[in-house]
């Protein structure tokens, strides 16, 4: 682990660092958040640059210009620098949406386990399920009440003592 005469490095491996942030969400989002400051804080300085150059480049005029040939000039110029500031935009949003989607798939990780251990739990029931008592007959099963109404056993031979609706 230490460096010696033979050139080898602090650590066994130089990504061991990242391998941890990318293990942990909280980390990875700290870490993204850190180069979006960076991101940011260029694209503020070239949005400076860029209000500059134009001012510049708009103003630089040359003997027997016509009208708008200063603007025709500096317009690749400008160019240039609103499409390094439209990538910046969308490198910085990207970052962000990266840290939500990562947070998303360590949630969505932890429903996988919790809905896997529920159909676990219900395909046990199901294929083990809890004994019950059988429900105790009162009465038996020849004799018949004197009112045995719509829920009693019936036969057609006993019809003609039921009540008609």
């Amino acid at each position: 682990m230490s460096t010696e005469n033979n050139g080898q490095p602090f650590f066994d491996d130089p990504n061991a660092a990242l391998r941890e942030i990318a293990q942990n969400p909280a980390a990875y989002a700290h870490y993204l958040a850190d180069f979006n400051r960076v991101v940011l804080d260029m694209q503020a300085k070239l949005e400076i640059l860029q209000r500059e150059t134009r001012v510049h480049c708009r103003g630089t005029r040359v003997e027997g210009d016509k009208m708008g040939q200063a603007f025709l000039r500096s317009f690749p110029v400008e160019k240039s620098l609103n499409d390094i500031l439209k990538n910046l935009k969308s490198i910085s949003s990207g970052l962000e949406k990266s840290a939500h989607k990562r947070h998303a798939h360590d949630e969505r990780v932890k429903e996988v386990r919790k809905n896997r251990k529920e159909k676990a739990q219900l395909k046990a029931r199901k294929n083990n399920p809890p004994l019950q008592a059988a429900p105790e007959n009162t009465g038996q099963q020849g004799a018949q009440s004197p009112n045995m109404g719509y829920g009693g056993p019936t036969s057609i031979y006993n019809l003609d003592r039921r009540e008609s609706a």
